[in-house]
C-alpha cells in the first residue's frame, strides 16, 4: 500500500486522537519544561522558592506515580468507555493546571500536581488504545509514527509558548496556557471523537485490576525480561536529568548570553525571537533543542540504526546520550551545553524506539502485548530515582544557593535566612555585598571553589554503568540468540 493511500485509510477518530495528543503534550511539556525553575527560583520573580530537595520530591514521586497508574486507569477505560474517560481526564487536567498555578504552599502544589498526574494517567492508555484500534497490520507502523511525531511536535511547541509567555506576563500565564490547551481537547472529544469498538467485559473493576496485576507479575516471572527492565531504570534515570536538573544548572551556572550575541550578529530578529529581554537564552529554550532534534532527525536516525540488533541499538544510543549529558553539565559555556543536548538527543533517538522494539522481540509468541505492558515500570522507577538525584544530590553538590550558604557560614557572615520577605535574590545580593563581589564574580568564585559541574560524572556514570550491565546481559543471559 502506498504512503498516500495509507493516509486515506485512517478514520476520523485516528486524526482526532493524534490532535488531542499534540495538545495534551503541549500542555504537559509547556509546564514540565519550566517546572523545575518555577518550583525553585526566587519568589520575587513569581516562582515558589522551594529547595532543590523539595523540587525533586514533587517531580520525581508524582511523575513516577503517573507511569504506574495506567495499570488501573487502562482497566477503568475498558469498563467505562474511552470517551467518558477522556472527558473526565480533561476536566481533571484542566482544573489541575489552573489550581496548580494558584497555590504556593509545598503541600498544595504537591497535591495539585498529583491531580494533574491522575488526569494524564487517565489520558495515556486511552489515546494509545485509540491509535491501536484505528490501525491494522498494514497501517500501524505509519500510524504510530505519526503518533510519535505528534508527541514531539506538542513537546516542542509547549515550551516555546511557556518560555515567551512567562517572560512577558509572569509565571501564572503558563498554567492558564496549559489549561487552555486542555480546553481545546475537551471540545474535540465532545464534538468530534467517535469511540472505536472495544470488547465489553463482565468483570468488575476490581477483578479487571487484579487481572492486570496478575498479567504483569506473570510477565515479570520471565527473568530475562525482569533483568532487562531493571537495567533500563538506569537509562531513564539519566534521561530525566534533561528536564529535572539541566534547567536549574543552566539557570544558575551557564553563560547563555554568548549564544544570544552570536545569533544576534547573524540575525537580530532570530535572537529576539528565541532569546530573553536580558540578552540571554532561557533554559527551557535550550533544553527544547532535544524535541526539535527529534522532530527533524528521528526518521534519519531510525534509518541508520535500523540494521542494528535492538539491544545493540540501545547500547549505542545510551553511550551517545551519556556523552551528551556529561557535556551539557560539564562547563559553564552555553555552546557546550547546546552541543551536549544535541548529542544527547541523537542517542535518545537511537535507543528509545529500540527499547520498545526489544521488549516485543523477547516476548514469547502471543504475549507481545503482555510484555509491552511492563515497559512503563523502568520509566516509573527512573523518575522516582531522578527525583532524589535532582533534589538531594544536586542540592548538596551543585545548587548555587546551597553552596553560597556553605561559603557564608565558612566566613562567619551574618545574613538573614531566606524566608518571608527575604528572597533568594536578596540573599545572593547581600552575600555579594559582604564578600565584595558582583553577581558574576560571585558565580565565578563559587564555580571555582566548589566545582558544581562535577555532577556530570555521576549522570554519565549512570549511563556507562547501564551500558556495562546491558553488555553482560547480552553475553551471559541472552547469549547468541539471533532474534534479539
Amino acid at each position: 500500500m502506498k504512503f498516500t493511500q495509507v493516509f486515506k485509510t485512517f478514520p476520523k477518530a485516528f486524526w482526532v486522537a493524534n490532535t488531542m495528543e499534540l495538545f495534551e503534550r503541549w500542555a504537559w511539556y509547556g509546564l514540565f519544561a519550566v517546572l523545575a525553575l518555577y518550583l525553585t527560583n526566587s519568589t520575587d520573580e513569581g516562582a515558589l522558592g522551594f529547595t532543590q530537595s523539595q523540587k525533586g520530591a514533587i517531580m520525581g514521586t508524582v511523575t513516577g506515580i503517573l507511569y504506574l497508574l495506567p495499570i488501573i486507569t487502562g482497566a477503568l477505560a475498558d469498563r467505562i468507555g474511552y470517551k467518558k474517560i477522556l472527558i473526565i481526564a480533561f476536566i481533571i487536567l484542566g482544573s489541575g493546571y489552573l489550581f496548580m498555578g494558584q497555590v504556593t504552599s509545598y503541600n498544595l502544589v504537591y497535591l495539585a500536581f498529583l491531580w494533574v498526574a491522575l488526569g494524564a494517567a487517565l489520558f495515556k492508555p486511552v489515546i494509545s488504545a485509540t491509535i491501536s484500534k484505528t490501525t491494522d497490520d498494514s497501517t500501524s507502523s505509519i500510524g504510530f509514527g505519526i503518533f510519535y511525531m505528534m508527541v514531539n511536535v506538542g513537546g516542542f511547541i509547549g515550551p516555546i509558548f511557556s518560555s515567551k509567555l512567562r517572560e512577558a506576563y509572569g509565571w501564572k500565564i503558563v498554567f492558564f496556557m496549559a489549561a487552555s490547551a486542555i480546553a481545546v481537547n475537551l471540545l474535540l472529544v465532545l464534538f468530534f471523537y467517535k469511540e472505536p469498538d472495544r470488547e465489553k467485559t463482565t468483570e468488575t473493576l476490581l477483578q479487571t485490576v487484579k487481572t492486570s496485576l496478575k498479567n504483569i507479575f506473570t510477565a515479570l516471572s520471565d527473568m530475562k525480561l525482569t533483568l532487562f527492565l531493571l537495567i533500563m531504570v538506569g537509562f531513564w534515570t539519566m534521561f530525566n536529568q534533561l528536564f529535572y536538573t539541566l534547567p536549574n544548572f543552566i539557570d544558575q551556572w551557564v553563560n547563555t548570553s554568548i549564544i544570544y550575541d552570536s545569533i544576534s550578529n547573524i540575525s537580530p530578529g532570530l535572537a529576539a525571537a528565541i532569546g530573553t529581554n536580558e540578552g540571554t537564552i532561557a533554559p527551557e529554550m535550550m533544553v527544547n533543542l532535544d524535541a526539535l532534534s527529534i522532530v527533524l532527525f528521528q526518521i534519519l536516525i531510525s534509518t541508520l540504526v535500523m540494521r542494528l540488533k535492538p539491544l545493540n541499538g540501545i547500547i549505542t544510543g545510551i553511550i551517545v546520550s551519556s556523552i551528551g549529558i556529561g557535556l551539557a553539565f560539564s562547563t559553564g559555556n552555553g555552546f557546550y551545553a547546546i552541543l551536549g543536548i544535541f548529542i544527547f538527543a541523537l542517542g535518545e533517538m537511537a535507543s528509545s524506539p529500540k527499547f520498545t522494539e526489544y521488549v516485543g522481540k523477547i516476548a514469547p509468541k502471543g504475549k507481545e502485548a503482555l510484555y509491552m505492558g511492563t515497559s512503563f515500570l523502568p520509566v516509573a522507577a527512573g523518575n522516582y530515582i531522578t527525583g532524589f538525584l535532582s533534589g538531594d544530590v544536586y542540592q548538596a553538590w551543585s545548587d548555587k544557593i546551597s553552596l553560597l550558604q556553605i561559603e557564608v557560614a565558612k566566613r562567619g557572615l551574618e545574613i538573614q535566612a531566606i524566608g518571608d520577605g527575604f528572597t533568594q535574590n536578596d540573599y545572593i545580593a547581600k552575600a555579594g555585598e559582604l564578600m565584595g563581589m558582583n553577581d558574576q564574580q560571585l558565580t565565578d568564585f563559587l564555580w571555582t571553589s566548589y566545582n558544581p559541574s562535577k555532577i556530570w560524572i555521576l549522570f554519565s556514570a549512570i549511563g556507562v554503568f547501564t551500558v556495562i550491565c546491558l553488555y553482560f546481559y547480552d553475553k551471559l543471559v541472552i547469549g547468541k540468540q539471533p532474534q534479539v
